[in-house]
């Protein structure tokens, strides 16, 4: 905490805001179906997570993610007008309209992606941090995944992996409680997922608070060193998502206590309690945030409104073979 400044703090701030006010409006595109597919995950109430994660980073360094992508990019520096442009499915989006919600990738700042497969990008993690320590390139790759995914074997093949070869990577476990709509505990033998651990010799550190950025950020701070220079950790992060695994699901509202005690904790609420509490003076600069936030998501939905369809050309557009 004493080496995060008041400007590094009002960004953690804004980039969760932004991240939340991004989500919402998406919600109301889908709604409104300009955003299409089955599905729309979205990251409300997981901010913390993604952005004291990300912010223990180098930018050379890589990140990899699942389906709940939106907030990781952002988090990562992806450009907001091109990212609202993919989701609305338009030639300038970051993936040129051809990933949508699930697939956002951004080579440009190292984002290798959302991946719909439950777990299948975790080999492709192993894969990039081979390259890093092959070429001696001092890479991190950041590989978020949610707790379902620990119980699919790319989990098992990829830590041990990770682990035989002394890999920089750090698997990063978004605990929000649920896989889909099961508890995990209902679904895993050892609920603590970071003990998990245990099984490859590999170096862990205690559960985050994924709701506290700072302490997600420190904790990360420390893990990403670690595997910079010795090899892979495994971190998790007691986090909570407040929408249903997708919009469409409605299964959360029967879990009213559950969402009330998290909403009590929000990621945005307890960060701005702590910016009250440090600095008197700060009201009006999150009250600017807040207005800047709703205004860079506005200008980025217009541009994604106004931006070109993909046409038939680009059916063999980045089609390699």
């Amino acid at each position: 905490m004493a080496e995060l400044t008041k400007e590094e703090l009002l960004d953690m701030y804004r980039e969760m805001v932004l991240i939340r006010r991004f989500e919402e409006r998406c919600k109301e595109l889908y709604q409104q179906r300009k955003i299409g597919g089955v599905y729309l995950h979205l990251y409300s109430g997981q901010e913390a997570t993604g952005v004291g994660a990300v912010r223990a980073l180098r930018p050379s360094d890589h990140v990899i993610t699942s389906y709940r992508v939106h907030g990781v990019a952002i988090a990562k520096g992806s450009d907001v007008n091109r990212l609202m442009a993919e989701m609305m499915g338009k030639r300038t989006g970051v993936a040129g309209g051809k990933g949508g919600s699930m697939h956002l990738a951004d080579r440009s700042v190292n984002l290798w992606g959302g991946y719909a497969i439950v777990g299948g990008h975790l080999p492709l993690a192993t894969g990039i941090a081979l390259k890093s320590k092959y070429n001696k390139d001092n890479e991190v790759v950041m590989c978020f995944m949610g707790d379902g995914a620990t119980n699919n074997g790319y989990f098992h093949e990829s830590l041990n992996l990770s682990a035989v070869w002394d890999l920089p990577v750090v698997w990063l476990i978004e605990n929000n409680l649920y896989g889909m709509g099961t508890p995990v505990d209902v679904a895993s033998g050892q609920a603590e997922l970071v003990k998990r651990a245990q099984a490859y010799g590999m170096k862990a550190y205690d559960r985050m608070d994924g709701q506290d950025v700072v302490a997600v950020y420190e904790t990360c701070r420390q893990a990403v060193e670690y595997a910079r220079t010795t090899g892979p950790v495994l971190l998790e992060s007691i986090t909570y998502r407040y929408e249903g695994h997708g919009v469409s699901d409605r299964i959360y509202q029967k879990r009213a206590d559950e969402m009330r005690h998290f909403r009590d904790r929000d990621p945005i609420k307890v960060m701005a309690e702590r910016l009250k509490r440090d600095y008197a003076d700060i009201e009006p600069a999150l009250q600017a945030i807040d207005a800047g936030a709703a205004e860079i998501i506005e200008r980025a939905v217009q541009y994604a409104e106004e931006s070109p369809e993909p046409g038939p050309e680009d059916l063999w557009r980045h089609v390699y073979a």
